[in-house]
């Protein structure tokens, strides 16, 4: 990994460590402030909201300013909220820390999207892309389980220290490695704002939204799945995890080699095949668990092999919009992450067992197979 690179994949393990922990750390924080679990879970919900909220609006405040800076304070942003989760004494100032630390979120990855590509050699932007999203995958293969492990033996605010340590090492990193570049915006604000105002810029935000989904359709479910229907201990469940997260280590690489050597939205269509065929072979084998365990690391791979391939189709897209963009496609994926968990949750509400959530996200990925394929013959999209 190249070091320019780096503190943006340090940045990556940060957030995809705070966005993360909490959902195995739901019943310790109820216990410990005095609330019941599923109001807990809005704690997840605050976040997701702040990740929408803040990805356009922090990209457009901010955008006039050289990278480097605008990065840096985004992650003292993120950093300073974190914090304020491990010393809150509520639960309102809880829901207000998680909402206000995933302001940075969107736009950090927003803003080191484009940084990566420009930083990256000839003819390897997606790989670089695909760096800075390393420390997303690397934190659901290792560090959410270790942080999960401490903060349930030891508390739950020490995780939030623990992430809040990572964000003040990414600034030093920041400081540190990353060069200093121009600003990014090359137009006025209004000028950026015209490419969402066109069919192209929503096409794209909805292949992320409803094929995306297909994933969280299946990954919201995947604890009862591997414990009801693949027949594993409880216990169990936190080791194949790391299983899905070894695989969307794998997937991340893969998706930006894939998408500097072919067409971007054409490997897009491919892998959203290959995932609409994984998650069939889920719902109609998983009671095997040999398979069950190959099917985890195969669908962590699909899953995040799209991220690559799809913020190349965003900046060959926006052009002029590309940091814009990027922030939105954010917004987009937290929004996929809520569409998947509700329709993934249907056929659970009708007492069907939980190998349905992953029939429904093939359903949702075959609709992101059709959204792409339609988005290549109405734009021609040219041969990378």
């Amino acid at each position: 990994m190249r070091k320019q690179l780096f503190p943006l994949a340090l940045g990556g393990l940060a957030i995809g460590t705070t966005e993360f922990v909490i959902m195995g750390l739901l019943p310790d924080v109820a216990h410990d402030i005095g609330i019941t679990i599923p109001v807990a879970g809005h704690l997840i919900s605050a976040y997701a909201f702040g990740v929408v909220i803040g990805a356009p609006i922090l990209v457009a405040l901010s955008a006039k300013f050289p990278p480097k800076n605008i990065l840096i304070a985004f992650m003292v942003i993120f950093t300073l909220f974190n914090f304020l989760s491990t010393i809150a004494p509520d639960y309102a100032t809880l829901m207000m820390a998680r909402f206000l630390s995933g302001l940075p979120h969107g736009a950090f990855f927003g803003v080191g999207t484009v940084v990566a590509a420009k930083l990256a050699k000839e003819g390897k932007s997606a790989q670089a892309i695909a760096t800075m999203f390393t420390g997303l995958t690397i934190a659901n293969l290792a560090m959410v389980p270790l942080v999960t492990y401490i903060g349930h033996h030891y508390h739950w605010r020490y995780a939030f220290g623990i992430v809040s340590l990572l964000g003040i090492l990414t600034i030093l990193f920041l400081f540190r490695n990353l060069p200093q570049q121009k600003a990014l915006r090359t137009v006025t604000f209004k000028e950026e704002l015209e490419f969402f105002k066109t069919i192209k810029a929503w096409h794209i935000l909805t292949i992320v939204a409803i094929g995306f989904g297909g994933l969280f359709a299946w990954f919201s479910y995947i604890a009862p799945l591997l414990i009801h229907v693949s027949g594993f201990e409880a216990s169990s469940v936190s080791y194949l995890m790391m299983v899905a997260g070894a695989g969307m280590v794998v997937g991340n690489i893969l998706g930006g080699y894939l998408a500097d050597k072919k067409n971007p939205i054409k490997v897009a269509i491919a892998l959203l095949i290959a995932m609409v065929i994984s998650l069939v072979c889920v719902f109609f084998l998983s009671e095997f668990k040999i398979i069950s365990v190959a099917l985890t690391f195969v669908c962590g791979a699909l899953a995040v092999s799209i991220g690559a391939p799809i913020n190349m189709v965003m900046l060959q897209s926006a052009k002029h919009s590309a940091m814009l963009g990027a922030a939105f496609l954010q917004a987009a994926f937290n929004v996929a992450n809520s569409l998947g968990a509700f329709f993934g949750g249907i056929p659970l509400f009708f007492d069907f067992n939980y190998a349905y959530p992953s029939l429904v996200g093939a359903f949702m990925a075959l609709i992101g197979v059709i959204l792409c394929t339609l988005f290549l013959k109405q734009y021609h999209t040219k041969e990378a």
